[in-house]
Protein backbone atom coordinates (compact mmCIF):
# COMPACT_ATOMS: atom_id res chain seq x y z
CA UNK A 1 0.00 0.00 0.00
CA UNK A 2 1.04 3.59 -0.58
CA UNK A 3 1.05 6.33 1.99
CA UNK A 4 -1.54 9.12 1.69
CA UNK A 5 1.31 11.45 0.72
CA UNK A 6 2.40 9.16 -2.13
CA UNK A 7 -1.15 8.85 -3.44
CA UNK A 8 -1.57 12.63 -3.29
CA UNK A 9 1.74 13.28 -5.04
CA UNK A 10 0.91 10.76 -7.77
CA UNK A 11 -2.53 12.30 -8.38
CA UNK A 12 -1.39 15.93 -8.18
CA UNK A 13 2.15 15.92 -9.58
CA UNK A 14 1.98 12.82 -11.76
CA UNK A 15 4.69 10.73 -10.12
CA UNK A 16 5.86 9.27 -6.83
CA UNK A 17 8.82 7.30 -5.51
CA UNK A 18 8.30 4.10 -3.49
CA UNK A 19 10.91 2.98 -0.96
CA UNK A 20 11.50 -0.30 0.90
CA UNK A 21 9.83 -2.38 -1.81
CA UNK A 22 12.64 -4.91 -2.26
CA UNK A 23 14.90 -6.55 0.30
CA UNK A 24 18.67 -6.07 0.17
CA UNK A 25 19.05 -9.65 -1.09
CA UNK A 26 16.44 -9.15 -3.83
CA UNK A 27 18.16 -5.98 -5.00
CA UNK A 28 21.61 -7.61 -4.96
CA UNK A 29 20.32 -10.57 -6.99
CA UNK A 30 18.76 -8.21 -9.53
CA UNK A 31 21.97 -6.17 -9.83
CA UNK A 32 24.00 -9.33 -10.41
CA UNK A 33 21.66 -10.72 -13.09
CA UNK A 34 21.32 -7.31 -14.75
CA UNK A 35 25.08 -7.04 -15.20
CA UNK A 36 25.32 -10.67 -16.34
CA UNK A 37 22.59 -10.08 -18.95
CA UNK A 38 24.42 -7.09 -20.44
CA UNK A 39 27.71 -9.01 -20.35
CA UNK A 40 26.19 -11.92 -22.30
CA UNK A 41 24.65 -9.57 -24.85
CA UNK A 42 27.88 -7.67 -25.41
CA UNK A 43 29.93 -10.88 -25.75
CA UNK A 44 27.45 -12.04 -28.41
CA UNK A 45 27.93 -8.76 -30.24
CA UNK A 46 24.29 -7.73 -29.92
CA UNK A 47 23.45 -4.16 -30.93
CA UNK A 48 22.47 -2.36 -27.72
CA UNK A 49 23.00 1.31 -28.56
CA UNK A 50 19.83 3.30 -27.84
CA UNK A 51 20.90 6.96 -27.71
CA UNK A 52 18.05 9.11 -28.96
CA UNK A 53 18.46 10.70 -32.37
CA UNK A 54 16.69 13.66 -33.87
CA UNK A 55 16.64 17.42 -34.02
CA UNK A 56 16.41 18.20 -30.31
CA UNK A 57 19.19 20.26 -28.76
CA UNK A 58 21.40 17.84 -26.84
CA UNK A 59 25.06 16.95 -26.96
CA UNK A 60 24.81 13.23 -27.63
CA UNK A 61 27.41 12.69 -30.35
CA UNK A 62 29.92 11.13 -27.97
CA UNK A 63 27.49 9.75 -25.39
CA UNK A 64 25.83 6.38 -25.20
CA UNK A 65 23.06 4.43 -23.50
CA UNK A 66 22.69 0.67 -23.77
CA UNK A 67 19.26 -0.94 -23.78
CA UNK A 68 17.82 -4.46 -23.65
CA UNK A 69 14.08 -5.00 -24.06
CA UNK A 70 11.92 -7.91 -22.92
CA UNK A 71 14.19 -8.65 -19.98
CA UNK A 72 11.85 -11.30 -18.53
CA UNK A 73 12.95 -13.57 -21.40
CA UNK A 74 16.59 -13.23 -20.30
CA UNK A 75 16.30 -14.14 -16.61
CA UNK A 76 13.54 -15.17 -14.22
CA UNK A 77 14.80 -12.74 -11.55
CA UNK A 78 13.31 -9.83 -13.48
CA UNK A 79 9.91 -11.52 -13.49
CA UNK A 80 10.22 -11.98 -9.72
CA UNK A 81 10.87 -8.26 -9.36
CA UNK A 82 7.87 -7.40 -11.51
CA UNK A 83 5.41 -9.59 -9.59
CA UNK A 84 6.75 -8.63 -6.16
CA UNK A 85 3.77 -8.51 -3.80
CA UNK A 86 4.72 -5.24 -2.11
CA UNK A 87 5.16 -3.58 -5.49
CA UNK A 88 1.87 -5.00 -6.75
CA UNK A 89 -0.06 -3.74 -3.74
CA UNK A 90 1.36 -0.24 -4.23
CA UNK A 91 0.52 -0.27 -7.94
CA UNK A 92 -3.04 -1.37 -7.25
CA UNK A 93 -3.32 1.62 -4.97
CA UNK A 94 -1.95 4.09 -7.53
CA UNK A 95 -3.74 2.64 -10.56
CA UNK A 96 -7.05 2.11 -8.71
CA UNK A 97 -7.40 -1.39 -10.13
CA UNK A 98 -6.57 -4.93 -8.99
CA UNK A 99 -6.06 -6.07 -12.60
CA UNK A 100 -2.59 -5.15 -13.88
CA UNK A 101 -1.16 -6.30 -17.17
CA UNK A 102 2.28 -6.19 -18.79
CA UNK A 103 2.94 -4.13 -21.90
CA UNK A 104 6.74 -4.48 -22.07
CA UNK A 105 9.97 -4.40 -20.08
CA UNK A 106 13.42 -2.96 -20.68
CA UNK A 107 16.74 -2.14 -19.07
CA UNK A 108 18.61 1.11 -19.69
CA UNK A 109 22.26 1.35 -18.68
CA UNK A 110 24.06 4.70 -18.91
CA UNK A 111 27.82 4.07 -18.91
CA UNK A 112 30.10 6.09 -16.64
CA UNK A 113 31.31 9.52 -17.79
CA UNK A 114 29.41 9.62 -21.08
CA UNK A 115 25.89 8.27 -20.50
CA UNK A 116 23.39 9.87 -22.85
CA UNK A 117 20.68 12.26 -21.70
CA UNK A 118 17.07 11.61 -22.68
CA UNK A 119 15.08 14.60 -23.98
CA UNK A 120 11.73 15.30 -22.36
CA UNK A 121 8.89 13.29 -23.84
CA UNK A 122 5.59 11.56 -23.13
CA UNK A 123 5.52 7.77 -23.31
CA UNK A 124 2.03 8.14 -24.80
CA UNK A 125 3.55 8.81 -28.23
CA UNK A 126 5.16 5.37 -28.27
CA UNK A 127 2.13 3.24 -27.36
CA UNK A 128 -1.16 5.18 -27.21
CA UNK A 129 -4.02 3.36 -25.50
CA UNK A 130 -7.78 3.79 -25.44
CA UNK A 131 -8.20 4.37 -21.70
CA UNK A 132 -4.78 5.89 -20.99
CA UNK A 133 -4.03 3.58 -18.05
CA UNK A 134 -0.40 2.96 -19.04
CA UNK A 135 2.23 3.62 -16.40
CA UNK A 136 6.01 3.36 -16.11
CA UNK A 137 7.58 1.55 -13.15
CA UNK A 138 11.30 2.31 -12.85
CA UNK A 139 13.51 0.34 -10.45
CA UNK A 140 16.81 2.09 -9.74
CA UNK A 141 19.72 -0.28 -9.14
CA UNK A 142 21.93 2.36 -7.52
CA UNK A 143 21.50 5.79 -5.96
CA UNK A 144 20.56 8.23 -8.73
CA UNK A 145 21.40 11.94 -8.76
CA UNK A 146 21.65 14.72 -11.32
CA UNK A 147 25.32 13.83 -11.75
CA UNK A 148 24.73 10.23 -12.81
CA UNK A 149 21.59 10.72 -14.87
CA UNK A 150 18.54 10.64 -12.62
CA UNK A 151 15.05 11.23 -13.96
CA UNK A 152 13.58 14.72 -14.28
CA UNK A 153 9.94 15.66 -14.71
CA UNK A 154 7.51 18.50 -15.27
CA UNK A 155 5.13 18.09 -12.33
CA UNK A 156 1.42 18.21 -13.17
CA UNK A 157 2.11 17.86 -16.92
CA UNK A 158 0.19 14.56 -16.90
CA UNK A 159 -2.97 16.64 -16.64
CA UNK A 160 -2.34 18.23 -20.06
CA UNK A 161 -3.10 15.09 -22.05
CA UNK A 162 -1.25 14.42 -25.31
CA UNK A 163 1.17 17.18 -26.32
CA UNK A 164 2.40 17.86 -29.89
CA UNK A 165 5.09 15.43 -30.97
CA UNK A 166 8.31 17.10 -32.14
CA UNK A 167 10.18 13.90 -32.83
CA UNK A 168 11.36 12.25 -36.02
CA UNK A 169 10.45 8.74 -37.11
CA UNK A 170 10.65 6.38 -34.13
CA UNK A 171 12.00 9.09 -31.81
CA UNK A 172 9.40 11.13 -29.95
CA UNK A 173 9.86 14.13 -27.71
CA UNK A 174 8.23 17.36 -26.61
CA UNK A 175 9.07 20.87 -27.78
CA UNK A 176 12.49 21.37 -26.19
CA UNK A 177 12.00 25.14 -25.99
CA UNK A 178 8.90 24.64 -23.83
CA UNK A 179 10.14 21.60 -21.90
CA UNK A 180 13.95 21.63 -21.69
CA UNK A 181 15.63 19.13 -19.41
CA UNK A 182 17.47 22.05 -17.79
CA UNK A 183 14.24 23.45 -16.32
CA UNK A 184 12.68 20.15 -15.26
CA UNK A 185 12.44 18.95 -11.65
CA UNK A 186 15.09 16.39 -10.72
CA UNK A 187 13.92 13.16 -9.05
CA UNK A 188 16.84 11.71 -7.07
CA UNK A 189 16.33 8.26 -5.54
CA UNK A 190 18.10 5.54 -3.58
CA UNK A 191 19.14 2.10 -4.82
CA UNK A 192 16.03 -0.11 -4.81
CA UNK A 193 13.59 2.79 -4.96
CA UNK A 194 10.79 2.61 -7.53
CA UNK A 195 9.49 5.60 -9.47
CA UNK A 196 5.96 5.34 -10.86
CA UNK A 197 4.29 7.73 -13.32
CA UNK A 198 1.53 7.73 -15.98
CA UNK A 199 2.38 7.93 -19.66
CA UNK A 200 1.22 11.53 -20.10
CA UNK A 201 3.88 12.86 -17.68
CA UNK A 202 6.57 14.91 -19.42
CA UNK A 203 9.88 13.42 -18.31
CA UNK A 204 13.48 12.95 -19.36
CA UNK A 205 16.85 12.28 -17.74
CA UNK A 206 20.25 13.89 -17.33
CA UNK A 207 23.54 12.63 -18.77
CA UNK A 208 25.66 10.38 -16.62
CA UNK A 209 28.85 12.30 -15.84
CA UNK A 210 29.80 10.21 -12.80
CA UNK A 211 32.48 7.52 -12.64
CA UNK A 212 29.94 4.66 -12.33
CA UNK A 213 27.17 3.36 -14.59
CA UNK A 214 23.52 4.21 -13.95
CA UNK A 215 21.29 1.13 -14.26
CA UNK A 216 17.50 1.14 -14.46
CA UNK A 217 14.97 -1.67 -14.82
CA UNK A 218 11.68 -0.53 -16.33
CA UNK A 219 8.22 -2.13 -16.52
CA UNK A 220 5.45 -0.59 -18.64
CA UNK A 221 2.11 -1.75 -17.25
CA UNK A 222 -1.56 -1.03 -17.91
CA UNK A 223 -4.96 -1.93 -16.59
CA UNK A 224 -6.24 -5.20 -18.04
CA UNK A 225 -8.79 -4.48 -20.74
CA UNK A 226 -7.13 -1.28 -21.92
CA UNK A 227 -6.21 -1.64 -25.58
CA UNK A 228 -3.81 0.04 -28.03
CA UNK A 229 -5.23 2.57 -30.46
CA UNK A 230 -2.45 1.93 -32.99
CA UNK A 231 -0.74 -1.27 -34.13
CA UNK A 232 2.69 -0.20 -32.87
CA UNK A 233 5.15 -1.33 -30.20
CA UNK A 234 3.89 -4.92 -30.12
CA UNK A 235 6.19 -6.63 -27.62
CA UNK A 236 6.70 -10.30 -26.70
CA UNK A 237 4.83 -11.09 -23.50
CA UNK A 238 2.40 -8.20 -23.94
CA UNK A 239 -0.84 -9.02 -22.15
CA UNK A 240 0.72 -11.17 -19.43
CA UNK A 241 -1.18 -10.69 -16.18
CA UNK A 242 1.02 -9.32 -13.41
CA UNK A 243 -1.78 -9.13 -10.87
CA UNK A 244 -5.51 -9.87 -10.78
CA UNK A 245 -7.51 -11.05 -13.80
CA UNK A 246 -8.11 -10.04 -17.40
CA UNK A 247 -11.89 -9.97 -17.84
CA UNK A 248 -11.49 -9.32 -21.60
CA UNK A 249 -9.28 -12.33 -22.38
CA UNK A 250 -11.01 -14.74 -24.74
CA UNK A 251 -10.79 -18.52 -24.49
CA UNK A 252 -11.90 -19.64 -27.97
CA UNK A 253 -10.00 -22.84 -28.75
CA UNK A 254 -9.76 -21.87 -32.43
CA UNK A 255 -7.62 -18.87 -31.42
CA UNK A 256 -5.37 -20.77 -29.00
CA UNK A 257 -2.18 -20.33 -31.06
CA UNK A 258 -2.57 -16.61 -31.60
CA UNK A 259 -0.90 -13.91 -29.52
CA UNK A 260 -2.07 -13.92 -25.92
CA UNK A 261 -3.71 -10.51 -26.02
CA UNK A 262 -7.31 -9.40 -25.69
CA UNK A 263 -9.85 -10.11 -28.39
CA UNK A 264 -10.26 -6.37 -28.98
CA UNK A 265 -6.52 -5.91 -29.55
CA UNK A 266 -6.45 -8.90 -31.89
CA UNK A 267 -9.36 -7.49 -33.86
CA UNK A 268 -7.33 -4.32 -34.51
CA UNK A 269 -4.32 -6.27 -35.73
CA UNK A 270 -4.01 -6.92 -39.50
CA UNK A 271 -2.13 -10.14 -38.66
CA UNK A 272 -5.04 -11.37 -36.57
CA UNK A 273 -7.57 -10.45 -39.24
CA UNK A 274 -5.65 -12.49 -41.82
CA UNK A 275 -5.55 -15.47 -39.44
CA UNK A 276 -9.29 -15.52 -38.72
Amino acid sequence: MCTPQQREQYADDGYTVLSDVFTADELAECQHEYDAMFDRAQRRGDHLEATWKGNYDAKTSKSTVLSIHNVQFHCGVFMKMMVNDKLGAALEDLMSTPNIQLHHTKAHSKPAKHGSPFPTHQDYQYFPHKNHTMIAVMVFLEDVTEENGCMCVYPKSHKLGPLPDHGEGVYHYCNQDDYPVSKATAVPAKAGDVMVFPYFLVHGSYPNESDKPRRVLLFQLREAGDTPTANIHQSPGMGLMIRGINPEQGADIHRRHQDNISAESQAQSPKAKRAM
